[in-house]
């Protein structure tokens, strides 16, 4: 079974945040695959489909975000799912708006849902979609900037994105993250590349 999960804040107030860009992409896939209901189980909310012969749960934690661990070990737990099989997907700051990166494994950075993921996991050893965010303007304090409502453009803008992460996130369970992981990563520097050529013409 691969398990995947989107962070992010539960409740109306946090739905078009970019805090919540994980779950804007959990809901992307189930809306590719379907999907109308959701179970609650382990602190979260669940559903499942097949694809291929195997598997496929999502996962939206119901803790708030900043305890988003103790639902992901809980269903590690009790579906004894291996970290390698859990895709954890989440906003970062570090990256420029809009722009993904699918990662193998590696450390949590500033961001306090992915470090109560490793400590309820108890290893960093598990793939990640990192979703761009940018960083917060000037004198913006972080916490405001993350939870603040999206301008029409951004909601278009992480729409879009949140699509393209859904197919990273499918293309994981489906390929493997090594050729995912490849092919993302190299189609978004040749992106980047091109709008860097654009803007110096």
């Amino acid at each position: 079974m691969i398990v995947i999960v989107g962070l992010g804040n539960f409740g109306e107030k946090y739905a078009r945040t970019r805090h919540n860009v994980g779950f804007m992409t959990v809901d992307a896939i189930a809306r590719k695959k379907g999907i109308m209901s959701w179970k609650k189980e382990c602190r979260g909310l669940t559903a499942s489909f097949f694809e291929g012969g195997q598997k496929i749960m999502l996962v939206k934690p119901q803790t708030y975000m900043n305890l988003s661990g103790e639902c992901v070990g809980a269903i590690a737990d009790y579906y004894d799912v291996d970290p390698e099989d859990i895709v954890v997907i989440y906003d970062d700051v570090d990256l420029p708006p809009g722009t993904l990166r699918v990662r193998k494994k590696g450390g949590p950075g500033t961001h306090n849902g992915m470090r109560s993921v490793v400590m309820h996991l108890a290893t960093t050893d598990f793939p990640r979609i990192r979703i761009g965010i940018g960083q917060a303007p000037p004198m913006w304090n972080l916490a405001d900037y993350v939870l603040a409502g999206l301008s029409e453009a951004d909601q278009k803008l992480f729409a879009d994105t949140c699509e393209k992460a859904a197919d990273a996130a499918l293309s994981i369970a489906a390929n493997g993250i090594e050729a995912t992981m490849n092919n993302v990563n190299r189609k978004e520097r040749k992106e980047k590349r091109e709008e860097k050529g654009d803007n110096n013409r």
